[in-house]
């Protein structure tokens, strides 16, 4: 999809566009071992659509630029180093991770809680940045975990910055249950979306985690935002005056990070 800063006059050049066959193969197996553990010949052929003899070749010439790895029978494959080490760069050479360290580090030091920065992809967040709770109970996340837009307080402080029909766009049916209080009709989303508007920020209340309660407000660094931040609090540790704290702290964030401007050489 897209993204909102995509020029549209580029729109018809992405849909001419033809891909290079054995160079979109090679990235269905590394986006394929992404979202998967690890996996076998039999898996990625069926999976993947690619013949085994291609198949068989892309995997050398991954293992030897050692972008995935085989386990010792060789009949299963997972990413190798040269994977994470694209992806920390990717983070360490991020705009936005860089412009709200200080931040991140603020919002945590003054409550002691989880604090994260997420990046709308698609109908997918994915965690860019994470400062972790000073507590023994606290949310497991990782950096670079995806988790659907719709189930977060991240994803959906993100979409509520979009018009209705491009939010039905977004996101693709059916929408994942992860909880049992996951919403999972995107028009019931759509809906809920109108209150986020209203009354600036997001919350996800044990929809992608039982026991937690997650607050979220977007980045003032592009309209629709692709950015937002969070906290991620167990409920054992909220009641009112916390939960007010917290939302006031996300929204000053925000004000101050958008009175300095977007600036990249700030």
């Amino acid at each position: 999809m897209l993204n909102a800063e995509t020029p549209q006059e580029g729109a018809g050049a992405v849909q001419d566009f033809t891909p290079v066959k054995s160079a979109d193969r090679a990235l269905d197996v590394l986006e394929y071992l992404s979202a998967h553990s690890s996996a076998g010949l039999v898996e990625l052929t069926r999976s993947l659509g690619i013949p085994k003899s291609s198949l068989h070749s892309i995997l050398r010439t991954l293992e030897h630029r050692g972008w995935i790895e085989a386990d010792a029978s060789r009949s299963e494959f997972h990413l190798g180093m040269n994977a994470l080490l694209t992806g920390a760069s990717y983070v360490d050479q991020d705009f936005i991770v860089t412009r709200t360290a200080e931040a991140l580090d603020s919002l945590a030091a003054k409550t002691g809680e989880t604090v994260h920065l997420g990046r709308l992809e698609g109908d997918d967040v994915v965690y860019l940045a994470k400062r972790e709770s000073r507590h023994p109970l606290r949310m497991f996340s990782a950096i670079g975990r995806r988790l659907p837009a719709h189930a977060t307080a991240l994803g959906k402080a993100m979409l509520a910055e979009m018009d209705d029909d491009r939010v039905l766009e977004t996101l693709r049916a059916p929408l994942d249950e992860l909880t049992e209080h996951t919403i999972t009709s995107p028009a019931a989303v759509v809906a809920s979306l109108a209150e986020v508007r209203a009354r600036g920020y997001a919350v996800d209340d044990q929809e992608a985690a039982l026991g937690l309660r997650c607050f979220a407000v977007t980045l003032p660094f592009s309209s629709p935002s692709r950015d937002a931040i969070s906290f991620s609090v167990p409920y054992a540790r909220l009641d009112a005056a916390r939960e007010e704290e917290m939302i006031a702290l996300l929204l000053a964030t925000r004000d101050e990070l958008a009175q300095r401007g977007p600036s990249r050489t700030s």
